[in-house]
């Protein structure tokens, strides 16, 4: 893994997440759109990480914190390098960032339905919490 680059995305790599997500990650969220990412990008500039190999888009994850809590989402690895440790070089740099910002627990959204992210979060170390459930509310504007 020499040769995989660890980054904070910057605006003119938005376009290519946006496609990345499409082919790399599970799901869909009402956020990903090029305004949703602008404006994480824009409030956080370190939040969403990105690996690159070759020069090409390996993986992602958003490490958002809030002055609170940690947040995890989108740790998404391209099918071509799944199993070479990026998802995990991901969540080193996630977690290394929480430390520094003072972060102190970090915490992942991870679908229920996606048994091969739920293997990978438990070998992380992550571990499910039955005692909490996601409760959402669309907001329109």
């Amino acid at each position: 893994m020499n040769d995989l680059r660890i980054r904070a995305a910057g605006p003119e790599d938005l376009d290519a997440v946006l496609s990345f997500w499409k082919v790399a990650a599970e799901g869909t969220s009402i956020s990903d759109d090029r305004d949703g990412v602008e404006r994480l990008v824009a409030r956080d500039p370190g939040a969403l990480v990105l690996a690159e190999r070759g020069g090409e888009l390996a993986g992602t994850v958003i490490a958002g914190f809030d002055g609170w809590r940690c947040h995890l989402y989108r740790l998404a690895v391209h099918p071509d390098h799944r199993r070479q440790g990026i998802g995990s070089a991901l969540l080193r740099a996630a977690e290394e960032r929480f430390v520094r910002l003072g972060g102190r627990r970090g915490d992942a959204m991870v679908l229920v339905r996606n048994e091969r992210a739920q293997h990978a979060w438990r070998a992380a170390g992550y571990a499910p919490q039955d005692q909490w459930q996601r409760w959402v509310k669309p907001l329109t504007t």
